[in-house]
């Protein structure tokens, strides 16, 4: 395991009339692949989450390019348009490419994050992408299950990681399950007790960092499998 690699500014253009990003680059010694990573709805791309799964994957030999969405940039508290959420994504994947010619591109984020990468994948590709991972994918709302914001992960060309906590509030397992059953390349890893957060509870007798290590183990060696990493 290498030890965490310090991360350096990057910016790039978002996209319309976004304008500029900024981003956080990460790439290790000996890095075999880059994850593009995209932040959730309430929380940028420094959020604690963001920052020790960023560490966690490096210290694993992946490389990582967190950035931040428009309306978060803006220091704004409301989401942008998914059009310009999508724009971003796509955005943020030519910087990564460019950032890191030769390393094989893989891309997602926590929650919201991860939902708009996988809506830009459905409706067109994302130009080098070869798997999408999705950390606490938001299938419905608090308490209200339904299935309908996964409707267009059928579309998704590529393979996709799911990482999903049996206490989140936002993914009904009954319900993510089926929806995910007949798509090829799709594959559910449960955390046992994690909430949307990745929070297991202190019963558990696990800490976060526990979780979070289970998360990057789990990332890294589905990576390598999808991607045929020597």
């Amino acid at each position: 395991m290498s030890a965490a690699t310090t991360p350096h500014e990057v910016s790039f253009d978002a996209g319309g009339r976004a304008g500029e990003v900024a981003g956080l680059l990460a790439r290790p010694a000996g890095a075999r692949c880059l994850l593009v990573l995209a932040h959730g709805a309430g929380a940028g791309m420094r959020h604690p989450f963001m920052e020790s799964a960023a560490a966690e994957l490096g210290r694993r030999g992946m490389a990582t390019l967190r950035y931040q969405f428009p309306y978060m940039q803006r220091a704004s508290r409301r989401p942008d348009p998914p059009a310009v959420l999508q724009a971003a994504v796509r955005a943020a994947v030519r910087a990564a490419a460019a950032a890191a010619p030769g390393l094989p591109l893989l891309a997602g984020g926590k929650s919201m994050g991860g939902r708009m990468t996988s809506l830009a994948a459905a409706a067109e590709e994302l130009e080098g992408v070869r798997g999408i991972v999705l950390f606490g994918f938001p299938l419905h709302a608090a308490g209200s299950p339904s299935a309908e914001r996964g409707a267009h992960l059928s579309r998704v060309t590529v393979p996709m990681l799911f990482l999903q906590g049996t206490r989140d509030r936002l993914a009904d397992l009954d319900r993510l399950r089926p929806l995910l059953a007949p798509i090829p390349g799709a594959t559910l890893s449960i955390l046992q007790g994690a909430d949307h957060s990745f929070h297991p509870p202190k019963s558990s007798g696990r800490g976060g960092a526990e979780v979070l290590a289970e998360i990057a183990e789990t990332v890294t060696t589905w990576a390598a499998e999808t991607l045929r990493l020597a």
